[in-house]
């Protein structure tokens, strides 16, 4: 009885919160196949839906007449300590656990290295695939299967995105001669990986696949041109549905394929905050939406939803609890990754840590520039995973801000390496990237009105520079930046010795330190020794202290 008041109370709910595109026309429908989808997870297994929503609205589909399968567009085993600390063994039982049919790697499924991705993948009890990964020429998983369910047969296509390469650790996917031996079928027009994908399909249409559906980590942002979704859908055909991660975006589209085919493509966002569906209905109509969690406070908690997945996370969490309930500090201030007033068609925090200044991202390069000595710190913004609340600072806030487990390190740089740095990380603003660098000890300015000067090759690393600077005006210390002198930059390995997010400019420069003290224990040392304690009204302003000053126009 208490089962069946709990599935009609969240039928109930998500009847109220699904959007227009599911809305009570879906529950009507019964004996179709309903993909259930769930992407860029990031560990957040008792976040939003959770787990545990995810079962009950699995298992409320099921009881509705529908065949439900399960998959992932890549991004789950990274993101929150759960994941740090057991390398990505706790969330891949839990994957386990939650009985997913299909996955695909996503690029930070790698964060822990190859060798233990590898490992992980092969204590999977559901199958990866894509048809791009590869090391030395040869695919790692299959491209696709084909799954049958209400007496149709689906074929599942992976794609990951070539962007794998150096949005996680490059040195990841290298030999120790530091060649690339693993790779996405990167070039830079694009065609190699749609010619992937297309032979794909072409494939599992000739085994028999009735329908096709991508279940792609490509993303939606322009700066992923030529991988991003809209690139891949245009230059191929036979395909049904895409459905998408990697951009943490809600966007719901239908666009042509290359032959002029309506092609509906979805992503879920990030941290179960909605859960995806595309449903195969038994007159042969693809559709596809969300189910969307717009509380604050997170499904299972908020219901009280009892059932195995929500006892499973709670018997991971509390292995790790006595650790990462440790207070280690507090703050006055609210300490944010986002616009503090903005927020998208959804209602949702509109990112601005990886396009603008914010005083989270300032208290973190301030971390590594006095941990360090330096007289300046780079901090890409895309490694500033959530924002911290006024109040008590406990360890896991700080894993979370920082889960990737990247070290301290310094270098000697010149001034034009900084430059080009500075150029490199500002080249798509006002448009999202992982490497826009939060500072410390400098100013600069963007001129977003100009053209991005920045040239790269085929595997997005930086090459040079070539037309008018968007950055000027860049002070250290207080005084311009001299191109000629040298001067000390604290980072970390990521990015200033492992070309993440494609920064080579510091090849040359000299090591100082080379893998100094992890980037959590940097930032708890600054808050509770320098700061002693307490982050305060230094930090108050959400936006910054105009390190990075913004023109979209000439001024």
């Amino acid at each position: 009885m208490k089962k069946r008041i709990l599935a009609v109370l969240l039928a109930l709910i998500m009847m109220a919160t699904f959007i227009a595109s599911a809305g009570a026309e879906e529950s009507e429908r019964t004996g179709d196949v309903v993909i259930l989808y769930t992407g860029d997870i990031h560990c957040g297994i008792n976040q939003g839906f959770g787990y545990a929503g995810l079962q009950a609205v699995r298992d409320y589909l099921v009881s509705q007449g529908n065949d439900v399968i399960l998959v992932d567009t890549g991004d789950n085993i990274q993101g929150e300590p759960v994941g740090t600390l057991t390398k990505g063994e706790s969330p891949m039982a839990l994957m386990n656990a939650m009985k997913y049919d299909i996955a695909i790697p996503g690029n930070h499924d790698f964060d822990y290295g190859m060798d233990q991705f590898l490992a992980l993948a092969g204590k999977a009890n559901f199958p990866y695939i894509s048809c791009n990964f590869n090391k030395e020429g040869d695919l790692v998983f299959d491209p696709y299967i084909i799954k049958e369910a209400g007496g149709t047969k689906i074929g599942f296509v992976g794609v990951c995105t070539p962007e794998t390469l150096t949005s996680s650790t490059p040195k990841y996917f290298q030999d120790e001669e530091g060649n690339f031996i693993y790779g996405f079928l990167q070039d830079e027009t694009g065609e190699t990986l749609y010619g992937a994908v297309q032979s794909a399909v072409d494939a599992i249409r000739a085994e028999g696949a009735e329908y096709v559906v991508i279940l792609g980590h490509l993303g939606n942002s322009a700066e992923s041109s030529p991988y991003n979704y809209a690139d891949v859908i245009s230059h191929i055909s036979g395909i049904d549905a895409f459905l998408d991660g990697h951009s943490h975006d809600t966007d719901q589209v239908t666009m042509k394929d290359k032959d002029g085919k309506d092609v509906v493509r979805s992503a879920d966002g990030t941290k179960l905050a909605n859960i995806g569906w595309c449903r195969i209905a038994q007159d042969g109509k693809v559709t596809a939406g969300l189910y969307t969690w717009t509380n604050q406070t997170a499904a299972p908690a908020l219901l009280g939803i009892d059932n195995e997945m929500g006892r499973a996370v709670n018997k991971e969490l509390d292995k790790l609890s006595k650790e990462l309930d440790v207070v280690v500090a507090k703050s006055t201030v609210y300490l944010t990754i986002n616009d503090p007033e903005a927020t998208d068609s959804s209602g949702n925090p509109i990112r601005m840590v990886r396009r603008a200044e914010t005083n989270l991202g300032d208290l973190y390069a301030d971390a590594f520039r006095d941990q360090s000595g330096a007289d300046v710190a780079i901090i890409s913004g895309g490694g500033i995973r959530v924002g911290i609340p006024a109040g008590d600072i406990t360890f896991n806030d700080i894993l979370r801000v920082s889960p990737f487990g990247n070290s301290m390190c310094i270098v000697e740089a010149t001034g034009q390496q900084i430059l080009d740095a500075l150029e490199w990380g500002a080249h798509v603003v006002p448009a999202e990237n992982g490497g826009f660098l939060q500072v410390s000890g400098m100013s600069y300015e963007i001129h977003t009105y100009l053209e991005n000067p920045c040239t790269e090759d085929e595997n997005r690393y930086f090459t040079g520079v070539s037309g008018e600077r968007r950055v000027k005006n860049v002070l250290i210390g207080g005084n311009p930046i001299d191109p000629e002198a040298t001067y000390t930059v604290a980072s970390i390995n990521y990015t200033i010795l492992n070309h993440g997010d494609g920064y080579t400019m510091f090849d040359d420069a000299k090591i100082l330190q080379d893998l100094g003290k992890l980037d959590n224990q940097v930032l708890i040392d600054y808050i509770t020794q320098t700061l002693g304690g307490v982050v305060g009204e230094e930090y108050e302003v959400q936006t910054g202290q105009d390190r990075i000053v913004i023109f979209d126009a000439k001024p």
